[in-house]
């Protein structure tokens, strides 16, 4: 029987940052766990780094195969993972605090699921606050903003049964949720289980944010909802999103001033309906 948790990093020269976040790793007081590095054919120090720290860390394994970006590295860290419930911590990105595993563990045990993704909140380095997710994943909240995956714990077929589709360079991650959502596993429905928990402290800034990605990121969303949801349905809630002002809510989301404020607000909102896990 594999470990609980795989620990799925994936990296391209990720310097002193992959350090960082496996010392985060190993601070976790749950130890039922494997980490998997998968690394592209860094061209820095990383890889003598990886087979150094495996001799000293019989929980690591290292795995370096070209890839064709991080989506694609994804995949094979997912199909190299033992374990039964996945987790993807990105270089730079770590663990909130040593208990963060044992937390996720309490609340699988609580909430069984055949096919399940566990998710909690973030911490948010570039503004400085806590990014609640939704406790209720509906249609809605599918189309409009789902937990990202620093925030997920994937039960392990889900994403065997449907692997990261790579021709999305930054949305790959949410057309997989939305499959999870809408189609899922052909043995059982996927359960959204939300614990009221930090899981990461989130770096921010990365790939996905930038400029020009970001209107990459616009035109894959429009396509994904399109395959997952009828055009009515896209049409209401892209008009509830503009009567709603998501553009300044975005905006004041991440602005480092008036973030705080602003999650807050949303964690209150996200309260009002959510069911006490």
């Amino acid at each position: 029987m594999g470990a609980k948790f795989s620990i799925l990093v994936v990296c391209l020269n990720p310097g002193e940052k992959l350090k960082k976040t496996l010392e985060s790793i190993k601070k976790q007081t749950f130890r039922d766990y494997e980490i998997i590095v998968k690394d592209g054919l860094s061209t820095d120090e990383t890889w003598e780094y990886l087979c150094e720290a495996a001799k000293e860390m019989p929980e690591l394994c290292p795995v370096q195969e070209k890839d064709t970006g991080i989506y694609d590295a994804m995949n094979q860290a997912v199909r190299k993972a033992t374990g039964s419930y996945l987790y993807f911590l990105n270089c730079g990105d770590y663990f909130y605090d040593g208990q963060v595993l044992e937390r996720v563990a309490a609340l699988i045990e609580g909430y069984p699921s055949e096919h399940g993704i566990y998710y909690g909140n973030i911490f948010e380095r570039v503004t400085g606050q806590v990014v609640a997710s939704n406790p209720k994943i509906d249609a809605f909240g599918c189309y409009r903003n789902v937990p990202c995956h620093q925030a997920c714990f994937y039960e392990r077929e889900l994403l065997l049964a449907h692997p990261f589709d790579t021709k999305y360079r930054v949305r790959a991650d949410y057309e997989q949720f939305l499959w999870c959502f809408f189609t899922g596993n052909d043995k059982g429905k996927t359960a959204f289980v939300y614990g009221d928990m930090l899981i990461a402290d989130y770096e921010g800034g990365g790939f996905s944010e930038s400029d020009k990605n970001k209107k990459l990121s616009e035109k894959e969303h429009q396509e994904i909802v399109r395959k997952y949801m009828p055009p009515a349905q896209v049409w209401k809630y892209r008009m509830l999103m503009c009567l709603t002002l998501a553009p300044l809510r975005t905006w004041i989301a991440r602005n480092p001033v008036t973030a705080g404020i602003y999650n807050k607000g949303k964690k209150l909102w996200y309260e009002r309906g959510r069911v006490t896990k």
